[in-house]
């Protein structure tokens, strides 16, 4: 295939599509493990000579089993639609999940959705996989079913992340665990197990200006923004806007408890930002990306704003050094390599 395609359904998937090699999974978050994954859909696919394709769902089934209880997702599906372009598949397919979906048994599932749509000569999963009906199909079931139908299932052992202190063992990497890290403001932990820096985007909004009157002006994101928000706390991170200009910034999460706020905000104060008499440096309406590095501390209410400014000079300093820091460990892996 010369180009990468996102089918939306069965019915955007076309006949001459020919011979493929699937993966299957909700890749919430695309992170290492899913990377390994992919790696190995694609490498199979290439010997075979067959079209690499990943098959996800949107809806995340969770939203439609347990909706009082389906965990934050830690990408949009556009955010993750191209990070799974980015891995080199050929294709996504993108199935709408509901309860006629959720309905099928694991072998009507295969052979709708795998046998018939996609013709597979194999199948690339992870050993902890389930599908169909009340999740009753395992890696087992698919090997059995893979005999029935005619293609091979190659599983992919869990993704190992290391403590870089060696004080702590090998994690699993996984979205849940992933999910605790940031649910804990360890963005770091999360980075490791992503691949990158966790990112939320969104909307820049008009807030309450506070920021500005205080001297920190600050480009708030919007209530639906895409992405897991960490916790509450000040964090050094990155900002990306539409054109692709990237600066450093100081983020700030949470409800501004010094001036009894009540929403949960991110709002990100860009640290080299063009000059103060330069009309065109306006955020607002832009899409735009938040990028956590490292946290700087919790979420404290101050008594008035001259301690809450004293601290803002401090988190600036501080968010100066850890971007640096990381600057510099990117730059010695990179000679590493």
């Amino acid at each position: 295939m010369d180009a990468v395609h996102i089918y939306y359904g069965l019915d955007d998937v076309p006949a001459d599509l020919g011979p493929t090699v699937l993966t299957i999974g909700n890749f919430d978050g695309v992170h290492r493990g899913h990377q390994q994954v992919l790696a190995k859909l694609n490498e199979a696919a290439r010997r075979r000579n067959a079209a690499a394709v990943a098959l996800t769902f949107d809806p995340h089934p969770a939203l439609i089993h347990r909706p009082e209880s389906a965990p934050e997702l830690l990408t949009g599906l556009g955010e993750k639609l191209a990070r799974l372009q980015s891995s080199g598949v050929d294709a996504s397919l993108v199935l709408h999940y509901n309860a006629e979906l959720a309905g099928h048994t694991a072998e009507d599932f295969v052979r709708r959705y795998f046998v018939d749509a996609l013709n597979p000569v194999a199948v690339v999963i992870g050993h902890d996989v389930r599908f169909g009906r009340q999740n009753e199909g395992d890696f087992t079931t698919m090997v059995q079913l893979g005999e029935t139908f005619g293609f091979e299932v190659i599983g992919v052992d869990d993704f190992p992340v290391e403590d870089p202190t060696g004080e702590e063992p090998a994690q699993r990497c996984s979205s849940t665990a992933i999910r605790h890290a940031l649910e804990q403001g360890d963005v770091a932990s999360a980075a490791r197990m992503l691949g990158r820096q966790h990112a939320v985007v969104g909307e820049v909004v008009h807030g309450e200006a506070r920021g500005r009157e205080l001297g920190f002006p600050t480009a708030n994101l919007s209530q639906d923004a895409e992405g897991m928000v960490p916790a509450d706390g000040v964090y050094a991170g990155w900002v990306t806007d539409n054109h692709h200009h990237r600066w450093p910034a100081a983020i700030s999460v949470g409800s501004n408890p010094t001036f009894d706020g009540l929403i949960r905000v991110v709002e990100a104060h860009v640290l080299d930002r063009p000059d103060e008499q330069v009309e065109d440096f306006d955020l607002y309406g832009q899409r735009l990306r938040v990028e956590f590095v490292g946290r700087l501390r919790g979420m404290v209410a101050y008594e008035g704003a001259e301690k809450l400014i004293e601290q803002m000079h401090k988190d600036v300093q501080d968010a100066r050094e850890v971007l640096n820091a990381s600057r510099s460990s990117a730059a010695t892996a990179l000679r590493a390599e």
